[in-house]
């Protein structure tokens, strides 16, 4: 962590990290052969590049959002001009700015591409006419955990309140309990990092006090450092809605594998070999944790080994983006990445004004 960074300076710096992270992927996005991707963008891909045609995002430019960075905006707009999380006004923004220019086929709408849980959530909307409390599905990708950073960063000082807001904006389009719980646990971490804490081997320790005082909705049994229950103690008074707590632990165990002589990959881009490559979140959360821990005040390097890794590397690099933008604050991402996002001056302003809302929280 940056320790001359405000809680403003690092809302911002996640809320912009991922945005940046998702531009950096428009090109070499989804490149399952690696040999493939190394001939067309170069050994190391540096900085924003353009999709090759026929390739996901094709006709998009360096330095332009995909899909998801295009839904994280309408969020982190909604949230800003709001004061706050208002669920009406961001489905109001999907339904008029977003499903309008989709028609429920993977390669349509903003960024040239849409996901699973969106276009589901597009049919059950607009073809269905189901209300919002009826359109998730149970895609098991990041959607939901690529726009909730802006809430996470948002009531960073309340870690109620990201549970609770994540937990139903996840809903949304995500309504498997499992993923929810990842997308909420992610949500926690990165709230937490934001506030001022680090992505340490000692973090799952401090998620899991919050769990004991009632604060985060996870179910936890055992007593102080995992051990076991004494006989005769009673189930929690806080049994929360997720069955275990166990997705608040995954990042101080890849915050351990980082300092663990013993475990090396390397190069760091490699993490995406070691966890997988695919879109499920369950591969996608390990590896932006791992690049997050080991390069906590490096942005640049931390963003580039999870572009280059292939494969799902958008969502990598939109998670370790925020995760370390989180830390390093605004200020920490070089300037370059910023000048180089479309509309950066916008974004930039909006991150800045959420950061500021953040550190008037209550």
């Amino acid at each position: 962590m940056n320790p001359t960074s405000s809680l403003q300076d690092r809302a911002a710096g996640a809320v912009m990290g991922a945005l940046i992270g998702d531009a950096l992927a428009v090109g070499p996005h989804w490149y399952y052969d690696l040999d493939e991707m190394r001939r067309d963008y170069g050994d190391w891909i540096t900085g924003y590049t353009d999709p090759k045609p026929h390739r996901y995002h094709a006709g998009l430019k360096a330095g332009q959002a995909s899909q998801a960075g295009y839904i994280t905006t309408l969020l982190l707009r909604s949230v800003v001009e709001k004061g706050g999380y208002d669920e009406a006004d961001f489905c109001r923004r999907l339904d008029e700015d977003l499903f309008p220019q989709l028609d429920g086929t993977p390669v349509s709408g903003p960024g040239g591409y849409t996901s699973q849980s969106i276009r589901e959530a597009w049919q059950r909307r607009v073809e269905q006419k189901k209300p919002w409390s009826e359109t998730g599905a149970h895609a098991d990708t990041t959607e939901a955990a690529e726009r909730i950073l802006v809430l996470a960063a948002r009531y960073a000082k309340t870690p109620a309140k990201v549970a609770t807001s994540v937990s139903a904006n996840c809903l949304l389009t995500q309504v498997d309990e499992a993923i929810v719980a990842m997308t909420t646990a992610y949500g926690c971490v990165l709230a937490r990092l934001v506030a001022g804490g680090t992505l340490d081997v000692h973090l799952s320790d401090v998620l899991m006090d919050l769990v004991k005082a009632g604060e985060l909705p996870f179910h936890a049994v055992t007593s102080e450092n995992l051990g076991p229950p004494k006989p005769g103690d009673p189930d929690p008074p806080h049994a929360g809605r997720f069955s275990s707590p166990d997705a608040l632990l995954t990042p101080s165990y890849m915050a351990e594998a980082v300092l663990d002589p013993d475990i090396r990959i390397e190069p760091a881009w490699k993490v995406s070999l070691v966890y997988g490559m695919p879109c499920a979140i369950y591969h996608q959360l390990p590896a932006a944790y791992y690049l997050a821990a080991r390069f906590a005040d490096d942005f640049e390097s931390a963003v580039l080994h999870a572009l280059n890794g292939g494969g799902q590397n958008q969502a990598r690099c939109l998670l370790t983006g925020a995760l370390v933008g989180a830390q390093v604050g605004l200020a920490g991402i070089p300037q370059r990445f910023v000048e180089g996002l479309e509309n950066s001056a916008e974004l930039t302003s909006l991150a800045r004004r959420l950061g500021d809302e953040a550190a008037r929280e209550a």
